[in-house]
């Protein structure tokens, strides 16, 4: 090399092929991706999006979120519980459907550290062959230039936190980054940067402790952006991500996201006009735009959204990609399985029959919205 030269940064990596048995595993890593690694994340990641149709129960409430529904599933107010009360029911509630999730259409579920590291009930799932996860962030902070955005927080000791999770069953992780958007003013670059780069970070470290990362654009839409205002927010956003990903060397074939549907806004005049079909191609538009063809798989999530909606976006973005031409500029062909990782979405249902002492009626409950977000995720409700 030319004296005046410099190393294009990482030609000089070691590459790591696989050979032999590991012909499954045929990638070019980087050093901190020892190869058992590699291929145990390539492996978790699939299996949690595979079959199609397949998908993740989200039950990484808060407790005092988690508290605040089982109180509205109630409809008992003022009905006062002790501290130990509530725990107590916090982990009736979990134990009740996590003993009974149909395995035919859930593939992983996202514990909150409470529920996986006091509760212990990842063995729980993993017995039963779902995968067990953990919510990685914390709180979120207003971004100092525009108070009104949030930015997510929890970086700073989510290695060892992670580590424990690891250590009581845990193999993916998920980090919320929620974006505000309207018709002109939000959201800000800085709050794009920050929540791209706290995403990409995530799941840098994510891998370094073992666990799949997910990461979780959440774009809202409760202001006054039009269908094509939150379609382009949302390419920027994954495509923001993804170039942090690069930055940190992520090893994509190991991550999943999940991203909000774009939609137009609550306020805008829109809305109730715009079918599902719209909302469906728009999605199917943002991912071929933005998502990189290694990452593994698509988890949608259903906040804000009705049970009905919910099902029926995530039918309508796989009926797009089900009947797409093979000529498409799109390339949807390409598309890894679009499915999902709901929590209300799902538990609806099921918390009303559990709250008023019908096990039996809220684990069917449970399997028959299980049942409709897993042929949503095949494009056929």
């Amino acid at each position: 090399m030319p004296s005046n030269a410099t190393d294009t940064p990482g030609s000089t990596f070691p590459l790591q092929v696989t050979t032999g048995s590991d012909t499954d595993l045929n990638s070019y890593l980087y050093p901190h991706h020892p190869l058992a690694v590699a291929k145990s994340l390539i492996q978790t990641a699939q299996a949690l999006v595979n079959p199609r149709g397949k998908g993740i129960y989200a039950t990484d409430e808060t407790t005092d979120d988690i508290e605040s529904r089982l109180a509205s599933a109630e409809g008992i107010v003022g009905k006062l519980y002790t501290y130990a009360e509530k725990r107590d029911r916090r982990r009736r509630f979990r134990q009740c459907l996590y003993e009974s999730l149909p395995t035919d259409y859930i593939s992983g579920v996202i514990l909150y550290h409470e529920t996986l590291l006091d509760f212990q009930m990842g063995p729980v799932l993993s017995n039963r062959g779902i995968i067990p996860g953990v919510r990685a962030e914390t709180n979120a902070h207003p971004l100092p230039i525009s108070p009104s955005e949030p930015a997510t927080q929890g970086l700073d000791d989510l290695l060892p936190r992670l580590q424990a999770a690891t250590r009581a069953g845990a193999r993916f992780s998920k980090w919320r980054a929620p974006i505000l958007c309207n018709s002109s003013t939000l959201p800000t670059q800085a709050a794009l940067e920050v929540q791209a780069e706290s995403l990409a970070r995530f799941a840098a470290i994510s891998q370094q402790a073992g666990l799949v990362p997910i990461v979780e654009p959440d774009v809202d839409f409760a202001e006054d952006a039009n269908l094509q205002r939150s379609v382009e927010v949302h390419v920027k956003i994954i495509t923001m991500i993804y170039a942090r990903c690069a930055a940190y060397g992520v090893l994509l074939e190991g991550s999943l996201i999940k991203p909000s549907f774009p939609q137009p806004g609550l306020k805008h005049p829109s809305r109730p006009n715009t079918s599902v079909e719209a909302v469906g191609l728009a999605t199917a538009t943002v991912l071929a735009r933005s998502l990189p063809v290694a990452v593994a798989g698509v988890v949608f999530l259903s906040g804000g959204l009705s049970d009905s909606d919910s099902v029926q976006y995530l039918n309508a973005v796989n009926v797009v990609v089900n009947n797409a031409p093979s000529g498409s500029p799109l390339c949807l062909s390409r598309l890894p399985n679009l499915s999902f990782s709901f929590g209300r979405g799902l538990q609806g249902s099921a918390m009303q029959k559990w709250v008023g002492g019908d096990e039996a009626g809220a684990k069917a409950a449970f399997e028959e919205r299980a049942k409709a977000c897993f042929l949503a995720a095949r494009g056929e409700a």
